[in-house]
């Protein structure tokens, strides 16, 4: 299969939009699709990667690796590579822009599968470029985006809550634990991979 999708435990109906949306984005930079592996993680995950391919120390959204992106031809060879989204990043990114989880998921993947394609940021006339792709892509992702709250909405409000003050008036002097919110694990299903994928791959089998 020519994208594979790994997602954290409940989330897997996001697969099928995850797999048609990278393949539109690929397919709209005219470029042909070899394999690419989509993984849905974690900040910790991210940042562990984050950290020793790219060298920053920090937690990310998103982080892609092109297989071919240092050889002469490689605009010309089908695309192979990897794409890493972390979910805790999609629900904080979401609130912060007042968007829905679906909406920001859907913008990353995009700007990922980007990237992937070769675009890049890093210079103003470079930066434009790219954006203006992202924001195409993006006027066409709205199925991709009603597919991804469908299932986020849900993820969302499945969180536990605060217990309320009469709750916490008849257990009080009891052990209680904490509400917290969901934090997505590293999946435990990933194509065999060789390279940069490999270490991705053992890096999401730790964190489990």
């Amino acid at each position: 299969m020519p994208i594979t999708v790994t997602t954290p435990r409940g989330l897997g109906r996001l697969s099928t939009p995850l797999r048609a949306l990278v393949a539109a984005v690929v397919r709209g930079e005219g470029r042909r699709l070899e394999e690419v592996a989509v993984v849905l993680a974690d900040d910790e995950l991210l940042h562990r990667i984050n950290a020793e391919w790219r060298g920053h120390d920090y937690a990310t959204d998103v982080i892609s690796f092109a297989y071919d992106e240092h050889e002469a031809d490689a605009a010309t060879r089908p695309l192979r590579g990897d794409l890493l989204i972390s979910v805790d990043r999609v629900f904080v990114q979401a609130a912060r822009y007042r968007v829905t989880p679906g909406a920001e998921l859907a913008r990353l993947v995009i700007h990922g599968a980007l990237h992937l394609c070769g675009h890049d940021h890093m210079r103003k006339g470079e930066r434009a470029r790219m954006r203006t792709r992202e924001e195409a892509a993006l006027r066409k992702a709205k199925p991709a985006v009603r597919a991804f709250d469908a299932v986020l909405t849900t993820m969302r409000s499945a969180a536990p809550r605060p217990a309320t003050r009469r709750r916490k008036a008849a257990t009080r002097g009891a052990a209680r634990p904490k509400a917290t919110a969901p934090k997505a694990k590293a999946a435990t299903r990933r194509p065999a991979r060789t390279g940069p994928a490999r270490r991705t791959r053992d890096a999401a089998s730790r964190a489990r």
